[in-house]
């Protein structure tokens, strides 16, 4: 943005007699913030997923280390993302710079397979681990030993590449070759990556093989009833909303770049939604596949079966797709999937996590010992075996029922003054909640520890409402 604009933007009166926090206020919180963060406990630019509380250590999923960044949200490429976000609303370079530091990270993590691992740290004897991009372009082609698997898991390898796409299309990122060399072997990998019948494996070491059959899903004549140990990460996954979060990758990498690819592998993912409906009675979708197109386990708390979550996640991607591209075939196995949803519903009115193939009943397993079960009564406390599904199942047959022009309009974002006040408005509460909650060093805590989350929803926030306030100008006053 133009420095002029923002200081224009930024001179909007505080209104004295308004709630609205004044957008100075926002705005140096968001910088004291950034500060600090990028300042005290970004590694090499990037970012954990929390802190201890005297900042000696960053703390992962799997581990605690001074020299640790995680890839896994709400890390280094969230707390990026909300950055980019920052620097959209504001035009303030200190959020671009700290942006492009944490893209730095990513770039100097990422994998020769072009994605990458859940967390990565910068010691020099544990960085030796992981096979890069970087060796493989400078010669080092043979594995070997080392880490080389790109995981979709928990939208990892996802994220990363959302935040690189958006940072990458910056106006003042054109000239980046290093982003945007990163980005595009990213985004070219994991095209290759996906298979013939538009699914994707949880993770992933090289191009998918062509000669894989294209199948409709089915029910297996038998399964285990135990836990086989079988090694899954080869499979059709939309556990953890891995496809979800490919779909809107890959409609935004559409949207800002226009290049036709993107735009046809999420519509092959597409064809794979539909494909991996399982057929009555009952017609919703698995946490993974077989490449028969059967469900199958993955982890010893995750059964082959019919899964509400996966189901409901699904049913987004579909909506969205036809939003994007008016293919009314997407929204076919709506009516059947959320029939079944609501006939399996809990007498408490939630949703078993697993419903047991072909018979529909609810599946949990024994806490300690794992064995499967479908009494209830002694659930590991560790996963949500019950989910309460009202709202989302709600908020699908609401998109349904609204017109798909609507859909594409609300797509856009606001349009109009009056829009971009109600925004403002609704925002307002957010950031003034953010800046109240920083602690005068620049950091939000608990007291405990530190964590990510409350940087990326805060900064977020205050975008949000710094970017409604620029745009609503002069009819934020009169309103």
């Amino acid at each position: 943005m133009n420095p002029a604009r923002l200081l224009l933007a930024l001179a909007l009166p505080a209104f004295a007699a308004d709630p609205l926090p004044d957008p100075q206020a926002v705005l140096a919180a968001m910088k004291k913030a950034t500060a600090f963060y990028h300042d005290k406990l970004a590694v090499q630019g990037g970012y954990a997923s929390g802190w201890k509380a005297d900042f000696s250590a960053g703390i992962t999923e799997h581990k605690e280390s001074p020299t640790v960044i995680s890839i896994q949200p709400p890390g280094t490429t969230t707390m990026g993302l909300a950055l980019v976000k920052a620097f959209r609303a504001t035009g303030d370079v200190q959020f671009l710079r700290a942006a492009r530091a944490a893209a730095g990270a990513l770039i100097d993590c990422q994998l020769a397979s072009g994605g990458w691992d859940s967390d990565f740290d910068f010691d020099p004897e544990l960085a030796k681990k992981y096979h890069l991009r970087l060796q493989w372009l400078a010669g080092d082609t043979e594995t070997g030993k080392r880490r080389n698997r790109s995981t979709l898991d928990d939208n990892k390898t996802q994220s990363a590449l959302l935040f690189l796409l958006e940072l990458a299309h910056l106006p003042e990122s054109r000239d980046d070759r290093e982003l945007q060399e990163a980005l595009r072997f990213g985004l070219d990998a994991l095209l290759a990556a996906q298979f013939p019948n538009g699914g994707w494996p949880q993770q992933f070491s090289g191009p998918a093989d062509p000669a894989m059959p294209v199948k409709k899903a089915s029910y297996p004549d038998e399964w285990p009833r135990t836990f086989p140990a079988v090694k899954y990460d080869g499979f059709y996954t939309l556990n953890d909303g891995n496809m979800e979060k490919l779909v809107e990758l890959l409609l935004r990498a559409h949207e800002l770049s226009g290049e036709a690819r993107y735009l046809e592998a999420a519509k092959k993912a597409g064809e794979f939604f539909l494909l991996a409906q399982m057929p009555e009675p009952q017609p919703g979708w698995a946490q993974q596949y077989n490449f028969d197109m059967q469900p199958v386990w993955a982890r010893k708390f995750e059964p082959p079966s019919v899964s509400g979550g996966e189901t409901i996640g699904v049913l987004r991607a579909l909506i969205e797709l036809w939003v994007v591209t008016g293919d009314e075939r997407f929204l076919q196995p709506a009516p059947a999937a959320l029939k079944w949803m609501e006939s399996s519903a809990l007498p408490d009115g939630r949703h078993a996590r697993f419903y047991e193939l072909q018979t529909n009943k609810p599946l949990y397993f024994v806490k300690d010992s794992y064995e499967l079960t479908y009494d209830d009564g002694n659930l590991p406390t560790h996963y949500g075996f019950k989910v309460d599904q009202a709202k989302s199942i709600a908020a699908v047959r609401e998109r349904l029922a609204t017109p798909r022009e609507k859909l594409q309009r609300d797509r856009q974002g606001p349009s109009s003054p009056k829009s971009w006040v109600s925004k403002a408005r609704g925002a307002a509460g957010k950031a003034q909640r953010a800046i109240a909650s920083l602690r005068p060093e620049g950091y939000w805590s608990d007291g405990v520890e530190l964590d990510a989350r409350d940087f990326v929803e805060h900064m977020q926030a205050m975008a949000a409402y710094l970017e409604a306030v620029r745009q609503a100008g002069e009819a934020l006053e009169r309103n």
